[in-house]
C-alpha cells in the first residue's frame, strides 16, 4: 500500500472515530443539557450526564443542595444521577469541573416557590356574559315591498364587533338594546355606537329601519350577549382560591372570535351520555347543569389557555382532594401519562394516555404536546377525545403537566394538550419572572 492510500485510510478511520465519539451517549447528554434550569423549591430534580468521570460541583447550598450535601463544593460521579434539592427561592450557578480542575459546565439555577394544586377532571357548566354586545350576523329589513336594507351592514358594523357603548352608556344586554333601538326609531335620531374591533375602538352612527310586518325597529344585525356550555376543570389552587379550566379560549360559535368576558359563572354539571367520536366526526359529552344551580365560582378571564377566576370550593366528587406538584414545560417527556375526566354522571376517573410528542416552548403557545388515548375502557366509551373533555388534567410522574385541548378530527384517539405552566400564569399564580429572562418578550 503506497503512502497516498495509507493517508486516505488513516483519514477515514479518524473520521469514523470522530463520528462515533460525537454520537456517543455521554456527549449527546452533555450537548442536550440546558445552560439554565428552573426548579420549584422542595422538589427533587435528578440530572443524568452518564459520563464515566468524577467532577467537583460548586453551588450556593443556601439555594440548592447537591446530593444532599450542605457544602458549597461536592465531589460527584457523573456516571450516577446528580440530585438537586432546591431549598429556597433565588438564583445561583452550578459550576462543574472535571477531576476538580477542568471547567466542564456552568448551569444557571432559578428556584421559585413551590406550587401545588388540586387536579380537577370534573365536568363543569360555564355561563358567560360578554363585556358588551357581540355582532354575530347581518340581516335585511324589508321596509317596503321589494326594498330591503341593513342599517348595521351599511354602517360598516362587522361580524365579531363588540358594541360596548350606545349613546355614551355602557351596554351588555340584548334586552336593553331593543328598548333603545325602539326609542331611537320613534324619535328619528341616529344611534351612536362605540365598538371594540380587535384592539381598536371605532365609532359608528346608524338609524334603525322600521319593519312594517313585525311592527318593530331593526338594526339589521344579529347580536348576542351571552354563551353557555360544558367543559372540564383542570386545577384548583386552594391557597389562592383560583381555578383554571378548558385549556382553550371560548369563542363565539358564529363568528369564531374570542368572547371578551364581562362576567360569568361556573356551576356543577353532570354527564348524561356520550356521543362517541369516530374518524371525521368528533363526539361530545352531553351534560346538564345540576338542578340546584350551585355556583362554584366566577369567570374573570377568557384566554387562549382557558377560563380562570375565583372558586369558593372544589366541585364534588373529586378523584383526589390532595394537591400535586406542577411541572415546567421542559419537564414534560414523551411517554406514558394519565388524564382525569368524567364519562358518566359526576364521577372523576383516571385513564391512561401516551404523550407522543412534546414541543419546546419557552414562551406561551398552544399545542404544546400531542397525546394519544391508550386506555381500552375510555376508547370503548368515547372513541377517544370528545368535545367537553377539553381541560382534563394530564398527569405524568406524579405531576400535573398540562390539559387536553383539542381532538384530531381524522384520528379522535389523538389530540393536542397545552402545558400547565401557561395556564398557571394566566391564572395569576405563577409569575412571569419564573420564565428565563432571555426568553421574555414584551407583550
Amino acid at each position: 500500500m503506497n503512502a497516498s492510500n495509507r493517508k486516505r485510510w488513516l483519514g477515514l478511520i479518524l473520521v469514523f472515530f470522530v463520528c462515533m465519539i460525537g454520537f456517543s451517549a455521554p456527549l449527546q447528554h452533555f450537548a442536550a443539557f440546558p445552560s439554565e434550569l428552573r426548579l420549584f423549591s422542595g422538589q427533587l430534580k435528578q440530572l443524568d450526564y452518564l459520563m464515566p468521570v468524577h467532577a467537583k460541583v460548586t453551588v450556593d447550598p443556601d439555594v440548592v443542595k447537591v446530593n444532599g450535601s450542605a457544602s458549597a463544593s461536592t465531589q460527584v460521579d457523573l456516571n450516577e444521577p446528580l440530585s438537586l434539592v432546591p431549598s429556597h427561592s433565588g438564583t445561583t450557578e452550578m459550576k462543574m469541573k472535571l477531576f476538580g480542575r477542568i471547567p466542564f459546565k456552568t448551569v444557571k439555577l432559578n428556584v421559585v416557590p413551590d406550587l401545588r394544586v388540586v387536579p380537577g377532571g370534573q365536568t363543569i357548566g360555564v355561563k358567560v356574559k360578554s363585556d358588551g354586545i357581540m355582532v354575530v350576523g347581518h340581516h335585511q329589513v324589508e321596509t317596503k315591498p321589494g326594498v330591503k336594507v341593513s342599517p348595521g351592514q351599511d354602517s360598516d358594523i362587522r361580524l365579531g364587533d363588540l358594541i360596548v357603548k350606545v349613546n355614551g352608556s355602557y351596554l351588555n344586554e340584548v334586552a336593553k338594546m331593543s328598548k333603545i333601538v325602539d326609542k331611537a326609531g320613534r324619535s328619528g335620531k341616529p344611534l351612536h355606537f362605540e365598538i371594540k374591533r380587535g384592539s381598536q375602538i371605532v365609532t359608528k352612527d346608524l338609524k334603525p329601519a322600521y319593519d312594517p310586518e313585525d311592527k318593530a325597529w331593526r338594526l339589521g344585525l344579529y347580536i348576542r350577549d351571552s354563551a353557555a356550555g360544558v367543559g372540564t376543570l383542570t386545577f384548583y389552587a386552594p391557597d389562592q382560591g383560583v381555578y383554571g379550566a378548558l385549556g382553550h379560549v371560548i369563542t363565539d360559535m358564529d363568528t369564531q372570535t374570542p368572547i371578551k368576558v364581562g362576567e360569568g359563572q361556573v356551576v356543577q354539571s353532570s354527564v348524561t351520555s356520550i356521543n362517541k367520536s369516530s374518524s371525521g366526526e368528533p363526539g361530545e359529552k352531553r351534560a346538564h347543569f345540576v338542578k340546584e344551580g350551585k355556583v362554584l365560582g366566577n369567570v374573570e378571564h377568557n384566554t387562549q389557555f382557558g377560563i380562570f377566576g375565583k372558586m369558593k370550593e372544589l366541585p364534588k366528587p373529586t378523584y383526589t382532594s390532595g394537591t400535586l406538584p406542577v411541572a415546567f414545560a421542559e419537564e414534560v417527556k414523551e411517554g406514558p401519562a394519565q388524564i382525569y375526566t368524567v364519562v358518566g354522571g359526576q364521577r372523576v376517573e383516571k385513564f391512561n394516555i401516551e404523550i407522543t410528542h412534546v414541543s419546546k416552548q419557552t414562551t406561551p403557545a398552544t399545542k404544546g404536546m400531542v397525546i394519544k388515548i391508550t386506555d381500552p375502557k375510555l376508547l370503548e366509551q368515547t372513541g377517544g377525545i370528545v368535545q367537553g373533555m377539553s381541560g382534563s388534567p394530564i398527569i405524568q410522574n406524579g405531576k400535573i403537566v398540562g390539559a387536553v385541548t383539542h381532538v384530531f378530527v381524522n384520528d379522535p384517539s389523538s389530540g393536542y394538550g397545552c402545558y400547565i405552566e401557561w395556564m398557571l400564569r394566566d391564572a395569576g399564580i405563577l409569575l412571569e419572572s419564573s420564565t428565563p429572562q432571555q426568553n421574555l418578550k414584551a407583550g
